[in-house]
């Protein structure tokens, strides 16, 4: 029997989370399928990498592209030449992609300009906001694809509205669940001994929206500093976050932190700011944290799954069912909303949520069923 050859693409940090189940569980069926780990390099940090593969046992990539930072354009555009080849040479019977990111789209668009099968895991998702480039992505990759596996059955209902068969879409769950489950009591279990008597908040922050616009971040930083009075915020900070910071100078807002010397007397109401952490030690942030503010759609749905209150500070999202059903409320970067919602939370009354369905790990099995069925 002729194996099906496979071309799984990942892009960025959360790619890998999401790509892990579905390899983990198509090298049960090494009689049917053939892998190859293709990174396009849109981000890279070489040590967060290295402890990501560790962590989570992600074999190393087949290829790496190499394609860096840039602009939306000019980033998609060195993608698709790269990925071309790469398609040419190991002639795939299967794309699959996951997510939204520049590299979902760019590989999306080669493969189909090859009469290359597409699945799209995570399809559906849409914020109804298209000044988010991801938004375009989800739009422009899901319109390409043959499979289409949903996390929800409002995606199921976007897709169809936008005209895409029935027949393509699978309601399949929530594969970064699939991961989050196998690792939760890893990471639980590297507690540091210091945090667990210690209420705190967990922030992310990194969407253009937010960290872009000088009022916009201002604005929100200020709900922060009020809400550290009451309890402290750790703020792992991506890169580009802690840049603009500095362009803006807002560096007043904060203070380094140390995780492996936790200290929160003397911080005079400043928000713990610290490097970008691994995914096993920011996961256990979350699983203690009292709540969450984020800007990050794979947060929302974490947060809902764990069972802890999270606000996102964004005015629309494109994981309306962490809404509906779990622990998510929008409060946008409105500065007393922001505070407000916190103080409940902080009070006691945070918002109860319960887990989605088919949100059971058992997404993986499911999509490499329909493969196996279908292929």
């Amino acid at each position: 029997m002729k194996k099906i050859k496979v071309i799984n693409v990942v892009g960025c940090r959360p790619n890998f989370i999401k790509i892990l189940p579905i390899m983990n569980e198509m090298n049960k069926h090494q009689e049917q399928f053939k892998q190859i780990l293709v990174h396009t390099g849109q981000h890279y940090d070489g040590a967060m990498s290295k402890t990501l593969f560790e962590d989570i046992y992600l074999p190393q990539p087949d290829v790496y592209l190499g394609i860096g930072s840039g602009a939306h354009a000019e980033q998609t555009a060195k993608i698709m030449i790269e990925f071309e080849k790469v398609c040419i040479d190991k002639k795939p019977d299967l794309v699959l992609v996951v997510g939204d990111v520049n590299s979902t789209l760019a590989c999306s668009l080669t493969a189909a300009k090859l009469c290359i099968p597409i699945a799209h895991v995570e399809a559906g998702l849409r914020s109804f906001d298209r000044s988010m480039p991801e938004e375009i992505n989800r739009i422009v990759t899901d319109s390409l694809s043959s499979f289409l596996f949903t996390t929800c059955r409002d995606a199921d209902k976007n897709l169809k509205r936008e005209g895409i068969s029935g027949k393509k879409i699978y309601f399949v769950g929530n594969i970064m669940i699939d991961t989050l489950i196998k690792f939760k009591a890893k990471a639980a279990a590297n507690t540091w001994k210091k945090m667990k008597n210690i209420d705190y908040v967990l922030l992310t922050l990194h969407r253009p929206n937010n960290v872009d616009d000088k009022h916009a971040l201002e604005n929100i930083l200020e709900a922060l500093h009020e809400i550290s009075k009451r309890m402290p915020i750790i703020f792992p900070a991506h890169p580009r976050t802690q840049k603009q910071i500095k362009v803006f100078g807002y560096e007043k807002y904060f203070r380094p932190f140390d995780l492996k010397q936790i200290n929160f007397i003397n911080s005079k109401n400043l928000i713990n700011l610290t490097n970008p952490l691994p995914y096993l030690e920011f996961l256990n942030l979350m699983i203690n944290a009292k709540f969450v503010l984020t800007d990050s759609g794979g947060v929302q749905e974490e947060t809902t799954f764990l069972g802890i209150s999270c606000l996102t500070i964004r005015e629309s999202t494109e994981r309306p069912i962490t809404v509906a059903e779990g622990t998510n409320i929008l409060v946008g970067t409105d500065k007393e909303r922001i505070i407000n919602e916190s103080l409940k939370i902080i009070s006691g009354r945070g918002k109860m949520g319960k887990v989605p369905k088919f949100w059971d790990g058992k997404t993986a099995k499911r999509i490499v069923n329909i493969f196996k069925k279908t292929l």
